[in-house]
């Protein structure tokens, strides 16, 4: 499975993106079901608000595929918690604290993200790279 983070749901439906052509490219190669998460939607949501046909994309990627949304429970906020104290440098947001500490649950080693700086730096379970697409 490979988790996917807010910039290339936003991208893939935003053709004015600047990373809508390899995200768009980097989807079509993808074999693998993914999922995503509700802080990352809370996120996509907010950057489409002005947009409610991109917004309409991704509730469809949702309920036809190719996405499908995990649920965080109450014994994941403290290793999300913890994630955001560790990482509070860059600093790490909700979402991406809680795609690695999904990732870091489910056994998850790819993250779809066009966000590279912060995820070469994350690691899951304190030193594993997760490997990023694009």
């Amino acid at each position: 499975m490979i988790l996917v983070d807010s910039g290339p749901l936003v991208a893939i439906v935003d053709r004015d993106d600047q990373h809508h052509r390899a995200c768009v490219a980097a989807l079509k190669s993808i074999k693998e079901p993914m999922a995503t998460l509700w802080p990352v939607l809370t996120e996509v949501m907010y950057f489409l608000r002005r947009h409610p046909h991109d917004q309409e994309q991704i509730w469809k990627m949702i309920a036809q595929g190719p996405i499908q949304v995990l649920s965080l429970s109450p014994s994941d906020l403290p290793g999300i918690r913890e994630l955001m104290i560790k990482y509070s440098n860059r600093p790490m947001d909700l979402a991406d604290a809680a795609l690695i500490r999904v990732a870091e649950r489910e056994g998850i080693r790819q993250i779809f993200t066009v966000d590279h700086g912060d995820f070469s730096v994350y690691r899951l379970h304190g030193s594993i790279r997760p490997r990023v697409i694009p």
